[in-house]
């Protein structure tokens, strides 16, 4: 037991879920579409298709940006959200959307409410942490300026683009695609006053927006935090860029068999669109609201690992961070205040009941990351089920980890694990134990990576609170 000096660690519980992506708009929309095993891949319906580069992906066709997709609001949020709905992207309300059902899941969304309330000093000890892609302009909002500049009349005439051109764009053009945009958007909203942090960090930007709200929480500097990220990879440049930099899977394939994480005869990553956001709250402030409890924050890890010629080293990079997240959660048991928490943790951290991959579903970084688990685990990787939500949807961008995050939440919760879909081959360089049913037992704790081509690694350590600390 600790010294009786010791400070009590601050406890940091997730209390609320919004999600928007390919498999629905709800976390009971995703998980009833997991345990069914659908795919929420198809044929492009949204976005043209690239002749014989790209066919299909995980668009998030339910989202049409309209004001009754943002869920439960009160009319005076109602009303300030559609008045911005002008100065947002598509990312930025799916970011909006996502944020707006945690908080209404977190139990504070109400008929009369005006803020995310907590107390009489509440704004000020509640923010955002919002993780998002690089976001980027789309090709219609220079038309009507390269019009005027001669596109189309066989020349273009730059010099008249600052005089001319730049007279024809929307004065509120740079305000849609702020990467800020989201947390700030998020913020006013719900007057969230506290700490507030925008995040770009490719696809672990969401993981990495759970970590900083967490240990902002931690350190006493908030006791309530939104946690979100919103992606695409399904935009006219961004696709281009993915095209010529990325392997994507093979687009002859049909869509519901295209994304193949782990399993040897895949081909590459599909593309999608999405975001998610969790409502974190330090455990003393949620048991004393009476908030529904699903999972804890045991630990959170992060690294970055390049060669000298800086190419990305993901096996090291993800090693590390796993590393980094177990042993934070062991920092955390050691500052435990009382037995009953030290018991509590303990419970947590002698064995994990799952580990929700990247799994991105191209040869090298499967392989890499199936590399980092061993080495990590070594002969205990057996013992550990794998699962890999992207099979679902493709590669959400800086949403995945969340969307990913949450689908083992709800998993912990049922107690089985969803199947990984299309896993039909292992591969003997991924030598995994990958889900291949719904009746694998999802275990009181999971371990979720998630990592970017440039070696940068995110891990969080999750599990369920004891029902009596709830």
């Amino acid at each position: 037991m600790p010294p009786a000096t010791s400070q009590r660690r601050r406890r940091v519980v997730i209390t609320g879920l919004g999600v928007i992506c390919p498999l629905g708009d709800s976390p009971e929309k995703l998980w009833e579409n997991l345990r069914k095993g659908h795919s929420g891949i198809a044929r492009l319906r949204h976005f043209p298709e690239l002749e014989s580069l790209l066919r299909y992906g995980g668009e998030a066709s339910q989202f049409t940006g309209h004001i009754d997709e943002f869920g439960q609001l009160d009319k005076s949020r109602k009303k300030a959200i559609r008045k911005s709905l002008k100065v947002m992207c598509r990312e930025t309300m799916m970011a909006v959307a996502a944020a707006q059902h945690a908080v209404s899941h977190a139990g504070y969304e109400s008929a009369d409410s005006t803020t995310l309330a907590l107390g009489p000093q509440a704004p000020e000890r509640a923010g955002v942490v919002f993780g998002s892609d690089y976001m980027l302009s789309m090709p219609q909002d220079f038309r009507d300026g390269m019009l005027r500049c001669g596109v189309g009349q066989n020349d273009f005439h730059f010099a008249n683009w600052g005089s001319d051109g730049l007279r024809e764009m929307n004065p509120l053009w740079m305000l849609k695609y702020l990467p800020n945009m989201p947390g700030s958007h998020i913020a006013i909203f719900n007057d969230l006053r506290g700490p507030n942090n925008s995040l770009t960090l490719r696809e672990i930007a969401g993981i990495m927006a759970i970590r900083e709200a967490t240990l902002t929480i931690q350190r006493n500097s908030a006791d309530c935090m939104v946690a979100g990220a919103t992606g695409t990879r399904i935009h006219p440049f961004k696709t281009i860029h993915a095209i010529l930099s990325e392997q994507l899977a093979d687009p002859a394939l049909p869509p519901e068999r295209a994304a193949r994480p782990f399993d040897q005869h895949r081909t590459g990553m599909v593309l999608g669109e999405g975001a998610a956001a969790l409502v974190l709250e330090e455990l003393e402030s949620a048991r004393s609201r009476g908030a529904t409890i699903y999972a804890e924050i045991l630990g959170t890890g992060s690294n970055t690992v390049t060669s000298s010629n800086l190419r990305s080293r993901r096996q090291s990079a993800l090693t590390s961070a796993m590393r980094s997240a177990l042993s934070a959660s062991k920092q955390n048991l050691a500052n435990c205040h009382s037995q009953q928490d030290c018991e509590s943790l303990e419970l947590q951290a002698e064995k994990i009941g799952h580990l929700n991959a990247h799994g991105l579903g191209t040869p090298k970084c499967d392989r890499e990351e199936a590399r980092a688990i061993h080495e990590l685990f070594g002969k205990q990787t057996s013992a550990i089920p794998v699962v890999a939500a992207k099979s679902y949807f493709g590669n959400l961008g800086a949403a995945s980890g969340i969307v990913e995050l949450i689908a083992s939440l709800l998993a912990l919760r049922e107690g089985k694990l969803f199947r990984t879909l299309n896993y039909e081959t292992p591969d003997p360089d991924c030598p995994l134990p990958v889900t291949t049913d719904n009746h694998t037992p999802a275990g009181q704790s999971f371990l979720k990576l998630s990592v970017t081509p440039q070696g940068q690694a995110a891990a969080l350590y999750i599990g369920l609170v004891k029902p009596e600390e709830r």
